[in-house]
């Protein structure tokens, strides 16, 4: 017979919360039924319209303690579909008159339909990302409820939407709400990445993300001649001093063992705009380029860089943000820390070997973080290849289980954190 947390966290895989139609409703009645259960105070905020966060809450024995937010995002990406051809019809029409299809070359079994291998493998959208975290934060809270355990800060579950693009309708405007303000945070998890070794990554901190896009001017004319002064050579110009950069890091990377994917400046090519017909020089074009800056980095230096790479490209060449993250907030990991002590002890008394990381690429801490919360991203998934957005997405269910029992411990030790100063 299986597991009754593999049940519920297969249960949840087979909601169809896939962009662009997520069904939000649907996972949002699925965890508040599972909260209802487990005798959760559930409050639903609408941050806008058609977004809601669901909080589920666990109050402590006192109060006017901060307490402690589990984070998660309801949503997940999109898999590869198809209308016709090899594949699998899925149940749900998503609103375009026909079973869509996920053809067999991708993925072995089809994406809502969690299904378990012999292997213990639950193959499902959303296995690692991240609604295996969410029912774990459950599950290790009905141990607890069970064991009759109360703790005495307040503990909070939190599930927010549109985590996958952006979080700009999710945890960014939960943020702004009275009724965050009224969670009383003082320390957050929210999700980090599988390991395919033996450690369990622990994320401190993420990268800044800047989109640039840089606009080359030039003199047009016909195709036929050798005109000076043209915005594809200024874009030449451009182009290799970004690209030669993002060499330089990568070969960093490449011959530093030390360093993680967070520890470098990654930086890539995205997009191309430019000309109107193959006979005409144009005057115009563009590049955008996707940088993700860690925050060992000082940005006002890497802007004076980018500026100097365009002024070196000729006259006319300009350039604009459109994305540009400025917050370089990490949360601590010094054993002086009270929440850092509590997470990192539990993880020493079960033997859980950790690697500290920048995330590489972005998650909603970085919001928690700029608004001065500590927050770390943990997913307790090691001895497992890391899936998330990519085909044949899945997480044993024996890692499943081990992550329960991991945040079983983790949980009371952050809910016991002694009075901090501030908080008399």
């Amino acid at each position: 017979s299986e597991n009754p947390s593999v049940t519920l966290f297969r249960e949840y895989l087979r909601i169809d919360t896939m962009h662009p139609k997520p069904d939000y409703d649907a996972a949002v009645q699925f965890l508040e039924r599972v909260g209802t259960d487990l005798g959760l105070v559930c409050q639903k905020v609408e941050v806008c319209q058609g977004r809601v966060v669901l909080v589920l809450t666990w109050p402590g024995t006192n109060p006017r303690l901060r307490s402690i937010l589990l984070n998660s995002h309801t949503d997940v990406v999109p898999v590869f579909e198809v209308q016709d051809g090899k594949g699998w019809a899925q149940g749900k029409s998503r609103g375009m008159g026909s079973r869509l299809m996920f053809p067999q070359e991708h993925w072995t079994y089809p994406p809502f339909e969690a299904i378990k291998d012999s292997q213990g493998n639950i193959y499902a959208r959303g296995a690692q990302d991240m609604k295996c975290v969410s029912i774990q934060y459950l599950e290790a809270i009905r141990r607890l409820k069970t064991e009759g355990k109360s703790f005495a800060r307040t503990i909070h579950l939190s599930f927010v939407p549109d985590e996958e693009v952006g979080g700009h309708k999710g945890m960014v405007m939960f943020l702004r709400h009275p009724e965050f303000k009224a969670l009383n945070v003082g320390f957050a998890l929210d999700e980090g990445l599988a390991s395919p070794s033996d450690t369990y990554s622990v994320f401190y901190g993420e990268k800044s993300p800047w989109w640039i896009k840089v606009k080359c001017t030039g003199s047009p004319g016909h195709g036929s001649r050798f005109i000076t002064n043209t915005a594809a050579e200024k874009m030449h110009k451009v182009i290799t001093s970004f690209l030669a950069f993002r060499e330089s890091e990568k070969q960093r990377l490449k011959s530093d063992t030390s360093l993680t994917l967070g520890d470098v400046t990654s930086l890539n090519l995205t997009m191309l705009e430019g000309g109107v017909s193959f006979n005409v020089v144009p005057s115009e074009m563009a590049v955008g380029f996707d940088v993700r800056i860690p925050p060992t980095v000082d940005l006002k230096a890497f802007e004076e860089q980018v500026a100097a790479w365009c002024q070196a490209a000729g006259d006319g060449v300009t350039y604009e943000f459109h994305q540009k993250c400025m917050d370089q907030h990490i949360t601590s990991t010094e054993e002086s820390d009270p929440w850092w002590k509590a997470f990192s002890g539990v993880c020493r008394d079960m033997k859980l070997p950790l690697k500290l990381e920048i995330f590489p690429a972005a998650t909603d801490s970085r919001y928690i973080r700029a608004v001065r919360y500590p927050a770390l991203g943990f997913s307790p998934m090691n001895r497992t290849p890391v899936l998330l957005h990519d085909h044949n997405e899945f997480l044993n269910e024996d890692v499943f289980l081990r992550g329960i029992d991991i945040y079983a411990h983790l949980l009371p030790a952050l809910a016991s954190v002694p009075p901090l100063p501030a908080e008399g």
